[in-house]
């Protein structure tokens, strides 16, 4: 079987950094493109090649999707693949329109150079945000928990509305060519060195709210799924969401929102566990086979202190 030529944007990122390590793993012939700046020293034996490139700048995310990258990759044309999860990750850290622009004209440039040179397969980093309520100025609440993929967006701030448009724009690029694209909505993103800092207070905390039903995900577990995507045959455009089965803290998930919410009009579905995530990935599991491997109890005490990872 031929390697698969993969191309990663936002490589230096906390979901970067996994994605490229799982599909070296796995076999992938990968490039990493981020803004970070480039080492000019031999790299280390191993790595995989970088480029940085500004995707909001169409003509350098034309080059780079057509494959003018140095080391193992040169002259080998356009990928097979593109996994983009490149982002400024949430608003508030830029000015909204700082946020929204990079975001989506990234998106839309990276989806252009794939169809213009025939990439294959795109994966889509977009976010549990797309419907709204995470980061909502007038804040509402979701339809039903678990949310999943039929719920509405409904997107108020730049950082979820950017994400609920790059989908829209991968819609359309497979409706005008031969691109099959996949869109992962992750929730909380956690790795060994924030699940202490992130998620270590509200596990200690059994009165914490969470407008997505406490819900997170190991950045390892989204690459599993990014890799999955990568190397599907769903045709079209698909969407996913990504989190981890059980809530933070391990909280009942029904009793915890109306103990937070009393007053959300929000319906609690049937689930299989009562501590359930908040965010449903059946869907996932059902069409690409994904189940998650790690847990916040792997890093974290019952009363979240951190644990000693080895």
């Amino acid at each position: 079987m031929t390697a698969v030529r993969t191309l990663v944007t936002g490589s230096r990122g906390k979901v970067g950094r996994a994605v490229v390590r799982v599909l070296r793993e796995a076999g992938h012939v990968v490039t990493g493109t981020d803004l970070s700046p480039v080492d000019w020293d031999r790299q280390p034996e191993g790595m995989a090649p970088y480029l940085v490139a500004d995707l909001t700048d169409a003509g350098q995310v034309y080059a780079l999707v057509g494959g003018a990258t140095e080391g193992e990759n040169a002259k080998a044309g356009p990928y097979d693949a593109v996994v983009h999860c490149a982002a400024l990750p949430a608003p508030g850290r830029h000015a909204p329109h700082v946020v929204f622009g990079n975001n989506l004209m990234a998106t839309f440039n990276v989806v252009e150079a794939c169809v213009r040179w025939g990439v294959p397969r795109l994966v889509n980093i977009s976010s549990e945000t797309a419907p709204g309520f995470p980061f909502a100025e007038r804040a509402f609440f979701p339809e039903y928990l678990p949310v999943d993929e039929e719920h509405p967006l409904m997107p108020q701030d730049p950082y979820g509305l950017s994400k609920a448009l790059g989908e829209q724009v991968c819609a359309a690029a497979v409706r005008r060519s031969d691109l099959r694209c996949v869109s992962l909505r992750p929730t909380w993103v956690q790795d060994a060195h924030s699940y202490a800092r992130n998620l270590g207070p509200i596990v200690a905390d059994p009165s914490a709210p969470s407008i997505t039903g406490w819900a997170y995900v190991d950045a390892d577990d989204l690459a599993d799924a990014a890799r999955l995507a990568a190397e599907c045959d769903l045709a079209g455009h698909e969407v996913f969401y990504v989190a981890a089965p059980d809530t933070i803290g391990g909280r009942d998930l029904h009793a915890s929102w109306r103990r937070a919410y009393p007053d959300a009009p929000t319906r609690l579905h049937e689930v299989t566990r009562p501590d359930a995530s908040g965010i449903s990935t059946a869907k996932l599991h059902r069409l690409l086979g994904w189940t998650a491997k790690r847990s916040w109890r792997d890093y974290l005490t019952d009363d979240g202190e951190p644990l000693s990872v080895t």
